[in-house]
């Protein structure tokens, strides 16, 4: 996915940081200000603050008491614990850089070595300082099960090198894109995708309304939901964050920034940030663990290239709306919570921004979609296609029985996948480590 523009300055300090990172004045244009408001959340009958109030402190006034939680590494610390940045630990890639596996003693210096992501910004990026210093500040100030932990950074100024790097808990499963679009990943069952959408949810929703100071995290998208040994998501890469409304203020204006397929038009046509901008986002997400489609697929007929024009011929309550659903799911979802997603994403995609649900009301919706799918409903498409199709019982028990084959041999082709992309790496590995001898020899 292409990105929009991104930051031009990079500001630099001749010397080596030991200490938190420095707090940049950061100027911000608000929109019109209004009185600081509340709504009731309709799910929850909770008060949701639509604006901060003036006792509220910003991120860095925050960042500046917990600060004091992140570690500080050297850059030949994290050299140490990456085996010196060996390709044979490195996990991922992106226009920030480079990300890899590592083991570090426990702060107290008790225990076993936690297994780390180190995160090196590339030198020649013009955004990677900034990013990095928002990203730092963000994470310090923000605690939640479903957004990724910062254990510490290393930020190195020297007059030869300039160094940026950050270092997170694990997250040993990847990504929700990596288990929705590789065909590599095994299929990502049902009831766990459901999960995954609430987990991520429930983040989106602390960020909105449950600091002191609202968070728009402006760049949601299933490459940023990392997972854990269990699949439990937590949000990622919070580099493109920024504070919400101040003061009574409806939005922020700002350049926009975050990635094509997925940032609200609203937000894209007049710079205006809001949190339901985010509520876009999510929306866009939610139609891709439906589909198992990316928001943008060129190379599919021109008529499926855009999965939010794609969709919206197959309304969730028509008959033909299973024809969007994942076909890997085969027929092990329920119908009903489906279509109850569905509905709940197009209200997320509404193109007047404030008739959009709050993250509050989008996470009780889909705990009662998960309930639905829990208690029962119907499984799989065959409602839709009662009303087209009569069938005998023993023509049914055939199909069933077509698709359990399918599906087993579905699973099998996928473990089959996966065996022969470890021997390859485990291939690619032992050529790498004989290159390595031959050089030392």
């Amino acid at each position: 996915m292409q990105c929009f523009y991104y930051f031009k300055d990079k500001s630099r300090v001749a010397r080596e940081r030991k200490s938190a990172p420095a707090i940049p004045n950061r100027s911000r244009s608000e929109g019109s200000p209004s009185p600081t408001t509340k709504k009731t959340n309709k799910s929850s009958g909770s008060a949701v603050s639509t604006g901060s109030s003036l006792s509220h402190r910003s991120i860095p006034a925050l960042f500046e008491e917990k600060a004091q939680n992140l570690q500080v590494f050297t850059f030949n610390e994290l050299r140490n614990v990456t085996d010196n940045f060996s390709q044979l630990n490195k996990i991922g890639e992106g226009g920030f850089g480079s990300v890899y596996k590592g083991y570090i003693r426990p702060r107290n210096g008790r225990g076993d070595r936690i297994p780390v992501a180190v995160k090196k910004l590339n030198q020649n990026g013009l955004q990677g300082h900034k990013q990095w210093m928002a990203e730092v500040q963000f994470l310090a100030v923000v605690e939640h099960p479903n957004l990724v932990k910062l254990i510490g950074y290393c930020a190195v100024d020297g007059e030869r090198t300039i160094q940026r790097l950050l270092i997170y808990e694990l997250m040993p499963n990847k990504s929700l894109e990596d288990h929705l679009f590789n065909r590599a990943y095994p299929t990502l069952p049902w009831n766990t995708r459901l999960n995954i959408a609430l987990g991520v949810a429930q983040g989106i929703a602390y960020l909105h309304e449950g600091l002191e100071v609202q968070v728009i995290y402006r760049d949601f998208k299933a490459s940023n939901v990392l997972l854990d040994n269990d699949f439990n998501p937590k949000l990622s890469d919070f580099g493109l964050a920024r504070e919400g409304p101040a003061d009574g203020h409806t939005h922020v204006s700002t350049a926009v920034v975050g990635t094509y397929g997925y940032a609200a038009p609203d937000y894209i046509e007049t710079g205006h940030l809001t949190i339901k901008s985010d509520v876009w986002s999510f929306g866009v997400v939610l139609y891709e663990i439906l589909t198992g489609r990316r928001s943008l697929e060129k190379n599919r007929p021109r008529g499926e290239q855009k999965l939010l024009e794609w969709v919206r011929q197959f309304p969730p309550d028509s008959r033909r709306f299973s024809m969007i659903m994942d076909p890997r799911l085969g027929n092990q979802y329920s119908m009903e919570a489906a279509r109850r997603i569905a509905k709940l994403a197009d209200s997320c995609l509404i193109k007047q921004s404030k008739n959009r649900p709050s993250m509050s009301e989008v996470v009780e919706a889909l705990k009662q979609a998960i309930q639905t799918s829990e208690t029962g409903g119907t499984t799989g498409p065959t409602t839709d296609m009662i009303e087209e199709v009569s069938s005998s019982t023993d023509l049914d028990g055939e199909r069933n029985s077509d698709d359990a084959r399918a599906s087993e041999y579905s699973r099998r082709r996928m473990a089959h996948l996966e065996k022969l992309r470890e021997n390859a790496d485990a291939t690619g590995r032992r050529r790498f480590m004989l290159m390595q001898r031959a050089k030392v020899q």
